[in-house]
Order: structure tokens, then sequence, then C-alpha cells
């Protein structure tokens, strides 16, 4: 099982980044996927979550501009992420747990600039 993050980068505030979480050894549609972000000096943060039957929770923090979605066929979960702001600055990951075991994505930096 691995999960492979990417899509990060640096972008000015208000404006957007898609993030994608590659899975492979496991199907994506099977499982509960959830993206954490993790700022310098803060816990990490539950972002949003799609369930196997495609509800979709989001941080209040977030909600209204942020959308989690899934592509099943390149077995994929997104982070589509608008209207950047500067305290949206985080290491970000995707996370699924399977038979007990919690995997994790390494992580992709999101920055965005005042």
């Amino acid at each position: 099982v691995q999960l492979q993050a990417s899509g990060g980068g640096l972008v000015q505030a208000g404006g957007s980044l898609r993030l994608s979480c590659a899975a492979s050894g496991f199907t994506v549609s099977t499982y509960t996927i959830l993206w954490y972000r993790q700022a310098p000096g803060n816990q990490r943060e539950l972002v949003a979550t799609i369930t196997s039957g495609g509800s979709t929770n989001y941080a209040d923090s977030v909600q209204g501009r942020f959308t989690i979605s899934r592509d099943n066929d390149k077995n994929t979960v997104y982070l589509q992420m608008n209207s950047l702001k500067p305290e949206d600055t985080a290491v970000y990951f995707c996370r699924a747990t399977i038979a007990g075991y919690r995997y994790w994505g390494q992580g992709t930096q999101v920055t965005v600039s005042s």
C-alpha cells in the first residue's frame, strides 16, 4: 500500500492549487481517504474527508473553499483548494486506514504568500 501526494507549491493569496493523492496497492473507492495538514509548530489538522460512499466533510476553516473528490479510474483522490490564504500554508498529507493500519502519504508543501 502506498499513497503519493503531489501538487503543492507556492501561490499568492487568492490563488488555487490542486493536490493529488495517488494510491497503489488498494482501491481508493473502497476506503475513506483523508487530507490533513500541518503547519510549523502546530498539530496535524484534519482538512477534508471522502468516504467510500462519496460523502465529504470539511474543516470549518476550509469549508466553501476546498473540495475533495475522487477519480476511480485513476485511483486518485484530489483536494482542490481555491481562495487560498496565508494561513493555509502547511505540509499536506493524505491518509487511508486499511485493516486498522494508518497509511500516510509523504506530504506536499503548500505555501501561500500574502
